[in-house]
């Protein structure tokens, strides 16, 4: 079971760090990928880390780079995006999800239709 959590109210220019952690399995065996969902858009993909035995290589979308940052700690079974001078448009529904290495990356460019394990979502909210 995956389980994010760290959204909430925000206001631009501040800082917030959503966790992904899991339950029942270790993440370091798999490759995590955040994506997220606005009010009438398409689910995008965010950052991803490929797995701890792939070498933990990220991926974060181009608009992206530069503010959010994906992390993993192993001993917490926890993957972290912190996000940084947030702005109203990263208002979303931000989701962790977990699969190969090769499916994460590769949907992480996209909507993440063929991610199979979902968390349930965490709110981030942006606004002054």
């Amino acid at each position: 079971q995956l389980q994010a959590s760290g959204g909430g109210l925000v206001q631009p220019g501040e800082s917030r760090r959503l966790s992904c952690a899991a339950s029942g399995f270790s993440l370091e065996d798999f490759s995590i990928g955040w994506f997220r969902q606005s009010p009438g858009r398409e689910r995008e993909g965010v950052s991803c880390i490929s797995s701890f035995r792939s070498g933990d290589h990220t991926f974060t979308a181009d608009h992206l780079k530069g503010r959010f940052t994906i992390s993993r700690d192993n001993t917490r079974n926890t993957v972290y995006l912190q996000m940084n001078s947030l702005k109203p448009e990263d208002t979303a529904v931000h989701y962790c999800a977990a699969d190969s290495d090769y499916t994460l990356l590769t949907s992480v460019k996209g909507s993440g239709n063929s991610v199979r394990f979902w968390g349930q979502g965490t709110q981030v909210t942006v606004s002054s």
